[in-house]
């Protein structure tokens, strides 16, 4: 089965973790990293957020792979209101553990989809509950200090050590790891299970 329709997709991430996913649900990318200005504006719904910018990380590769399928991604936990992105520092990460420690929160991931010749743009956000176990200031210190946390929203990896962390997740699991896999895969099966005219005529 080709479960890429034929289509050249392009991730632009720089993520290991999303490269990962992506290698072990069969699919071939290849990896153009894009920095966009990642600044949430206060106030901004947390499934808005990782959908525009999903959208602008996707745009700004798209021009370069006009016949490719462009795919980019965004991740934040959402807890009490309040966005959390990367941490700034081991102090913040501490701080952002500290606030998850025995609640529950949610794993939002944006992706969007262009595909220039066939003028296609899509762009969805999925939502994961986590629940972490409660955690001491001990555990957290030293799990930091590990480094794990310091470039993943909401300071921790559920596919590293920050297993130790989770004690339910309701949702996709891998949308928690930074990308939800089977949601890409139904829509894009939805849009290239059958090709189009624009790719007849590439």
């Amino acid at each position: 089965m080709d479960l890429q329709c034929g289509q050249q997709i392009v991730l632009a991430s720089a993520s290991p973790r999303r490269r990962h996913i992506f290698a072990n649900a069969g699919f071939q990318v290849e990896i153009d990293p894009v920095l966009v200005n990642e600044t949430i504006p206060p106030g901004t719904e947390p499934a808005a957020a990782v959908q525009t910018l999903a959208l602008s990380k996707a745009a700004a590769v798209a021009a370069r792979y006009p016949k490719g399928v462009v795919v980019g991604a965004d991740t934040i936990v959402y807890h009490q209101r309040q966005i959390l992105e990367k941490p700034h520092d081991r102090a913040h990460a501490c701080h952002m553990l500290q606030q998850l420690s025995g609640n529950w929160h949610t794993v939002f991931t944006g992706f969007a989809l262009i595909k220039l010749a066939a003028k296609l743009e899509l762009v969805r956000a999925v939502a994961t509950r986590v629940k972490f176990v409660p955690l001491s200031k001990e555990f957290i210190e030293h799990y930091v200090a590990s480094g794990e946390p310091l470039d993943k929203a909401g300071a921790y990896g559920i596919q590293e050590g920050g297993s130790l962390l989770v004690e339910q997740i309701e949702g996709c699991y891998f949308n928690v790891m930074g990308f939800p896999i089977a949601a890409f895969y139904l829509e894009f099966q939805r849009l290239f299970g059958e090709h189009t005219v624009a790719d007849q005529q590439d």
